[in-house]
């Protein structure tokens, strides 16, 4: 058996080969399908989540290490107020303020990435967010516009 506490909530998993990639069991066990599959090898960023705080690649992570952890998926970046209404992340909110998104199939990953640089440096500086960011690809190039969302979503939460 494996355990999970994901996005908050204690998951239990049954009859799970303990090889199974994180990627997919959020995905086909779990019906969590904000994550997304890139590459397979844990090099374009696609599958960021994060694992007790840090952010890893889901695709290269066996269940097994993962088991008794916590996890956050992109569907858990945004929180819910007492009133049931969602607060998004002060990211997300940077990341239609500055039109980041074009395809969108990486932004997942590069939201799940910039959060995690947040959460240890909340207020990176261009050089801190390159490094933090650069196993993150976006086939579309948008990496000016996932700079300034950072810088944005860094000042908003410092403000906060």
């Amino acid at each position: 058996m494996i355990t999970l506490r994901v996005n908050g909530k204690d998951r239990k998993l049954d009859d799970i080969d303990p090889s199974t990639p994180l990627l997919w069991v959020l995905r086909d066990h779990l019906d969590m399908v904000g994550t997304k599959f890139g590459c397979g090898k844990g090099l374009c960023g696609a599958c960021t989540v994060h694992l007790n705080g840090s952010a890893i690649r889901s695709c290269s992570l066996p269940i097994s290490a993962a088991n008794g952890q916590s996890i956050t998926t992109i569907e858990g970046l945004a929180k819910q107020d007492s009133n049931g209404v969602v607060q998004f992340h002060p990211l997300q909110q940077a990341w239609v303020e500055h039109d980041v998104p074009q395809c969108g199939y990486c932004q997942a990953g590069q939201l799940m990435s910039a959060a995690a640089l947040l959460q240890q440096n909340p207020n990176p500086n261009d050089d801190e967010i390159e490094s933090a960011m650069a196993g993150n690809i976006c086939r579309c190039g948008t990496y000016k516009r996932i700079k300034k969302a950072i810088h944005t979503a860094a000042k908003a939460e410092a403000s906060s």
